[in-house]
């Protein structure tokens, strides 16, 4: 889920800069900038949640194995 979150992140924060750069209505801007401002937090929880996982899938499954990274 992760590079779902990263992705979601890079296109509001792309959006960001062109409505920037360009005349854009205010509100989308500020819509932009708080996509990405609400995305930070779900990329932290879909961060700890694939820990979490891989940590469960190796207790429940023994053939699977933790890569360190």
């Amino acid at each position: 889920m992760v590079p779902f979150a990263l992705a979601g992140l890079a296109a509001f924060a792309v959006a960001t800069l062109v409505f920037l750069l360009t005349d854009a209505p205010r509100e989308w801007l500020e819509t932009s900038v708080a996509g990405f401002l609400v995305g930070i937090p779900g990329l932290i929880t879909m961060i700890v949640h694939d820990r979490n996982r891989r940590q469960r899938r190796a207790l429940s499954h023994p053939e699977f194995h933790i890569q360190e990274v």
